[in-house]
């Protein structure tokens, strides 16, 4: 279930103050008889998995289409050719909303869609498909809520929530070991992850007391003998390199996590339309 705050709200109405810049759609206002009201249909032209719905509603709402059937919830399966929503009311405002309403949905079904495959290619195994930081711009909140309507997880959503010592952290600092003791002194109680590039940095991980470590650009070889090595003393993510054709080879390999980014930075839309039919053809004023 999304939680529908002031922050989603905001980033509705920035979205359809960009549409109108100040103006009016002047198309629909040229063709569309003031008072006509219609149906319009959202209608899925490709196989998915649905997600934001809720956010479709919301939009409707905020451009003064208050009628909405919800036919398939964020996280259900929807196969080409069935309908999604119906939204019902003033056909000006229903245009309006539309190019918000599906941007949102297409862009958020992708992520789900894709999400599904990965979890789908890994499934009987152990391992969970998790996000990463690599979110469009101010989307973060809905692009993981999306993720977890596919059937992944969540890693961090900020900086704050969770410590994960990289390379850069390594360098700066001297040492693996040195930064990981630092954090821990700093921040004894948050989660914290370290990660690896080879396997004499695994051991000096374990030996530090990580107990969630990243493998980075690992082959399949090296991450069997990364999990040996473990012994199930820490959680194991692997990361980098990943693709489809070779998730279930890396799940099979024993670790915990496959961190995949192009759930959120490269998933393809899905596509969804949206048709309307008229009500009435009767105009309550001029145009």
């Amino acid at each position: 279930m999304l939680e529908i705050n002031e922050e989603i709200i905001r980033l509705i109405d920035r979205t359809i103050e960009e549409d109108l810049d100040g103006g009016i759609d002047v198309t629909s206002v040229a063709t569309i008889p003031d008072g006509l009201e219609s149906d319009a249909q959202f209608l899925a032209k490709a196989d998915g998995v649905v997600a934001g719905v809720e956010i479709a509603e919301l939009v409707m709402k905020r451009c003064g289409v208050f009628g909405f059937k919800t036919l398939r919830r964020d996280g259900d399966s929807v196969k080409r050719g069935k309908r999604i929503a119906i939204a019902t009311g003033d056909t000006r405002s229903i245009l309006l909303a539309e190019r918000t309403a599906l941007n949102f949905m297409t862009h958020l079904s992708g992520i789900a869609t894709l999400t599904a495959r990965w979890v789908e290619a890994v499934a009987g195994t152990k391992a969970k498909i998790r996000d990463t930081r690599k979110t469009t711009p101010g989307l973060r909140t809905l692009e993981k809520y999306a993720v977890r309507l596919g059937g992944g997880v969540n890693h961090r959503s900020s900086l704050a929530e969770q410590a994960l010592i990289k390379d850069n952290h390594i360098a700066a600092s001297g040492s693996l070991t040195v930064a990981f003791l630092a954090l821990r002194e700093e921040f004894s109680n948050i989660e914290a992850e370290v990660e690896v590039d080879d396997l004499d940095q695994l051991r000096e991980a374990i030996g530090a007391g990580a107990t969630l470590i990243m493998l980075d650009n690992m082959d399949l070889e090296m991450t069997k003998r990364a999990v040996e090595i473990t012994a199930g003393r820490a959680k194991l993510e692997s990361s980098g390199g990943l693709s489809l054709e070779n998730a279930r080879a890396y799940a099979e390999c024993g670790v915990d996590y496959l961190a995949v980014g192009a759930l959120t930075h490269s998933a393809p839309a899905l596509d969804i339309s949206l048709d309307i039919s008229n009500r009435n053809s009767s105009s309550k004023g001029s145009k």
